[in-house]
């Protein structure tokens, strides 16, 4: 694929990012020419615009070797293997840095013009470039986006070598590339127009896109759509919940439509949280079908970087099941059918949850699960289990499809084609949504009218 300029890569990229559209984004570009993609990512989200400033302090002898990286604010980021590896003194080290930081200092001044930085603490940055082709600065800057204090980091651009992708995704929490092209020479050969971006140019798109930028509105669901629209009048509570009955505090997200048929209690996958974006996708979509949702954390931010913990699949599941005991409690969802949907490890503790002796839950999706972690439990699963696998997911496509064998009541295995294991493909969330959606409403549905009757 070739772009015609930067503009129709931006284009293409913000069609491919869609699926955070309404989430607390920033999207930040890195000059000069990822400015005007970023500009295009940035309209297609209805988010702010912002330049991320680097420098990359490259070794005396191999510039493309970084050592480290520097930001605005004072940040400073050192790689010590490289830094041991270049065998530089302190003083040389200082060297560099002060010519960096006297060249990153002329950029600020001149970019920023005294126009304050758009705040990144807590929130998810989608980090753009035009293209990637070693990688180096691209790290530099999630690693100065994480020092700035973003809560999640998105590394997106139009094209990008696989190799080099594979390597980032330890930089990035997600990365996202229109084209990942197996011969892969040079940036500019993916475009027909690859000329230089003037300072001018960046000035210009960073005054467009503080003038045109407005608070994010929702959108309807539908190809290559954001969020659905829930109107304000249709929902009777929408509030951040702390979680008492455990004991660890916790907190989550609960949603409650007017005369809700039934409630869904999400439980994400590692490395996530209730702030998950695909997650919260498919809860507006329920929450619009007329499901109440709960989305929490299982577990707490410093439990979150435990291995043991993340794939402790008995303690996800006691946690999720005392989760939901509490919702049972809260009077607007009494009396409720109750389902779960779970991501990754997160489906192997709903499904584990599930599997108690009287635990109620009446229908189970799963998006990208691991039920095999679950596997001497899935016997025991009584509720109708939906498992949804993305076609060019492999490993986990076999996974649930040895899972669902196990399974003794009622099943399913989705295949959503061509969708990899995080469904970031054009459309690929949109079909989760409507499975999940469907899938609730039928047996949800039918428990909620039983139990009316």
């Amino acid at each position: 694929m070739t772009f015609r300029n930067r503009v129709d890569a931006g284009r293409a990229l913000g069609r491919r990012l869609e699926y955070l559209r309404g989430c607390d984004v920033v999207v930040v570009g890195l000059p000069r020419g990822g400015v005007p993609v970023a500009y295009e990512v940035a309209r297609a989200l209805d988010a702010p615009l912002d330049v991320i400033l680097v420098r990359k302090l490259g070794a005396p002898f191999q510039p493309e070797l970084a050592m480290g990286a520097i930001g605005e604010g004072g940040i400073r980021v050192v790689y010590e293997p490289t830094l041991r590896l270049a065998e530089l003194s302190p003083e040389a080290f200082a060297a560099v840095e002060a010519r960096e930081r006297a060249e990153l200092d002329r950029r600020v001044r001149r970019l920023r013009g005294g126009r304050a930085r758009e705040p990144l603490a807590g929130r998810l940055v989608v980090v753009v470039d035009d293209g990637i082709a070693t990688g180096s600065t691209a790290s530099a800057a999630c690693q100065v986006v994480r020092a700035a204090g973003a809560a999640r980091v998105v590394l997106a651009a139009p094209i990008a070598p696989p190799p080099v992708v594979d390597a980032l995704r330890s930089e990035a929490d997600e990365v996202v590339c229109v084209e990942t092209p197996a011969a892969f020479f040079a940036i500019g050969e993916f475009y027909d127009d690859f000329s230089q971006t003037s300072e001018e140019e960046v000035l210009d798109l960073l005054h467009r896109a503080t003038t045109e930028h407005r608070e994010p509105a929702a959108a309807p669901v539908g190809a290559g759509a954001g969020p659905p629209t829930v109107e304000a009048g249709s929902v009777s509570r929408d509030v951040e919940v702390d979680l008492p009955t455990l004991p660890v505090p916790l907190r989550g997200r609960l949603t409650v439509p007017r005369g809700a048929r039934g409630a869904v209690v999400f439980a994400h996958g590692s490395g996530s949280s209730r702030h998950s974006p695909r997650n919260r996708y498919v809860a507006d979509v329920l929450t619009e079908a007329g499901f109440a949702t709960l989305l929490f954390d299982l577990l707490t931010p410093a439990e979150d970087t435990d291995r043991s913990k993340i794939f402790d699949i008995p303690l996800l599941a006691r946690r999720l099941a005392d989760v939901t005991d509490w919702l049972r409690g809260e009077p607007e969802v009494a009396g409720l059918a109750m389902g779960y949907f779970g991501a990754s490890t997160g489906a192997a503790a709903a499904l584990w949850a599930a599997a108690e002796e009287g635990s109620h839950i009446e229908a189970i999706v799963s998006r990208g699960g691991r039920p095999d972690l679950a596997a001497a439990r899935l016997p025991a699963v009584e509720a109708p289990t939906l498992l949804i696998v993305g076609g060019a997911d492999e490993l986990v496509l076999d996974l649930n499809k040895q899972a669902a064998t196990l399974l003794r009541h009622e099943n399913r295995v989705a295949v959503v084609p061509g969708a990899t294991h995080l469904f970031s493909e054009p459309g690929a969330l949109e079909s989760v949504a409507a499975l999940a959606r469907d899938w609730f409403v039928r047996h949800l549905d039918l428990v909620g009218q039983h139990r009316r009757h």
